[in-house]
């Protein structure tokens, strides 16, 4: 499952698969510097929805958190890269 937030809208669910899909999807990921969390039961929810579709309110407090995770993890691996530049 792969989400994308931007500012003023509610994130969205942008791939997801199961099996080797999943796994082409966490390959890409950490290919490409993209921080993995992982949550069954929260994703047990977002495969239901189909892609390009808002994340529903039941889930929006799972993924807030998730997503602060990722701006705070993103900050510090931006702030270490400027400090070895």
């Amino acid at each position: 499952m792969a989400i994308s937030h931007q500012s003023g809208a509610l994130p969205r669910i942008v791939a997801s698969g199961r099996g080797a899909v999943a796994d082409q999807i966490l390959e890409l990921a950490f290919a490409n510097g993209v921080k993995v969390r992982e949550d069954a039961d929260l994703a047990e929810i977002l495969a239901a929805i189909e892609i390009d579709s808002e994340i529903p309110v039941e889930a929006i407090a799972a993924v807030a958190e998730i997503l602060a995770y990722v701006y705070r993890a993103n900050g510090r691996l931006r702030a270490a890269t400027e400090a070895g530049q």
